[in-house]
């Protein structure tokens, strides 16, 4: 098969979207098909898509207004390398890329897939609901409805957007880690050494971008309420800043916990493994959110993992004893911390069972015949089916 997947950037900083894209791109071209992915220049490093075997990748710069990611570039290229596609993989929504793919794929009868990232869960479906309205009216809503169908990765989110989906059609298939690429992780003492304020206190870590909807605000006020009974423990937040830093900080000063805190900014590679081998709890308070790459990844490290019931894996993670779950609230966390904390052989317990269920349900080679058979079903009939 030809497969087009098409996306407003392949910024890393963005983690999970840019991951998801270039993982399924990846995947498929492993396994025989001719992959090319359209997106913008917005956040592009060029050492970011080195090593990406054959995979073709256009960068397309862009135009004003560039918050809506517009590039006539890309629209025109799309116009070419759409008629050569067999199916087409539109990534996220509201965006200009959504009404060029969408456009091209009519122009010239192909049929597409619409991943809608989580934009349609009721937390996220309502920020900034009048511009969305806009789009939707102008274009979204009929890229939905004339879509193969729409690509979720959990369960849940497929249950949080059927009242906005305007499609019943779609696939449920998880987004996958490398695990080649967390490789053999370093001794608990690199992170120590790389982040001499840490001690030999236990890590709880934050993982992933500093968003309003990750919980940061409830992770710092659970950590202080345990903190108050032990000093044993250190807080990590490592990812980019995303506008709650500052705020952030400030409640961290008010908490008395900014010795016992620290913000490492975006990491990668060595740094990465660094922080998923020297931590002892991973910690993910999520409002909302769509999958949470940053838990499979700790999960397949065998760091014990805490979430939210908002993080939509929650369920599989649970239903596997791999992970401790509680709503996005600080008493919850709070307590659910500290049973970890005090229960070292329980913590270990999910971590081993973590590990596992990434092995069996969450590694690429694992999904590669359930991606295959959406794309291979879309490209063939122009229709996936119905969600139950």
């Amino acid at each position: 098969m030809r497969i087009l997947h098409v996306a407003a950037d392949l910024d890393s900083r963005q983690g999970g979207p840019t991951a998801a894209c270039i993982g399924m791109a990846k995947l498929m071209a492993r396994n025989g098909h001719r992959v090319r992915i359209v997106t913008t220049d917005r956040g592009y490093v060029p050492a970011d898509l080195q090593g990406l075997g054959t995979l073709e990748i256009d960068v397309l710069a862009r135009n004003w207004p560039r918050f809506f990611g517009t590039s006539w570039a890309m629209a025109r290229r799309l116009d070419e390398v759409v008629p050569e596609s067999d199916v087409v993989h539109l990534h996220s929504l509201y965006l200009f890329h959504d009404w060029a793919g969408a456009h091209y794929c009519w122009r010239h009868k192909k049929p597409y897939i619409v991943r809608p990232h989580g934009t349609l869960d009721p937390y996220i479906y309502q920020r900034h609901r009048g511009r969305k309205a806009v789009a939707e009216a102008l274009f979204q809503n009929r890229v939905l409805q004339r879509a193969a169908g729409l690509h979720y990765t959990a369960a849940d989110e497929w249950l949080l957007a059927r009242p906005h989906a305007r499609n019943p059609r779609g696939c449920v298939i998880p987004i996958g880690v490398d695990l080649g690429s967390l490789g053999e992780l370093p001794p608990r003492t690199a992170l120590r050494d790389r982040f001499p304020a840490i001690g030999d206190r236990k890590v709880v870590l934050f993982f992933g971008r500093l968003s309003f909807k990750k919980g940061v605000d409830i992770l710092v006020e659970s950590f202080a309420e345990v903190a108050r009974q032990r000093s044993d423990i250190f807080l990590l937040l490592a990812g980019p800043d995303e506008g709650i830093r500052a705020q952030a900080e400030r409640r961290i000063a008010e908490l008395g916990i900014a010795p016992l805190t620290l913000f490492t900014g975006m990491v990668a590679g060595p740094d990465k493994l660094a922080i998923l081998g020297g931590s002892d709890v991973f910690v993910l308070p999520s409002q909302s959110e769509n999958f949470g790459i940053a838990v499979v990844e700790a999960a397949a490290c065998g760091v014990p993992v805490l979430i939210s019931d908002r993080v939509n894996l929650w369920r599989e993670f649970q239903q596997a004893d791999a992970a401790l779950v509680a709503p996005p609230e600080a008493a919850a966390f709070a307590a659910h911390l500290r049973s970890l904390l005090e229960n070292p052989d329980r913590a270990r317990e999910i971590g081993r069972h973590g590990a596992a269920l990434v092995r069996s349900s969450f590694h690429w080679e694992a999904l590669a015949g359930r991606y295959e058979a959406m794309y291979e079903m879309a490209a063939r009939t122009g229709a996936l089916p119905e969600l139950a």
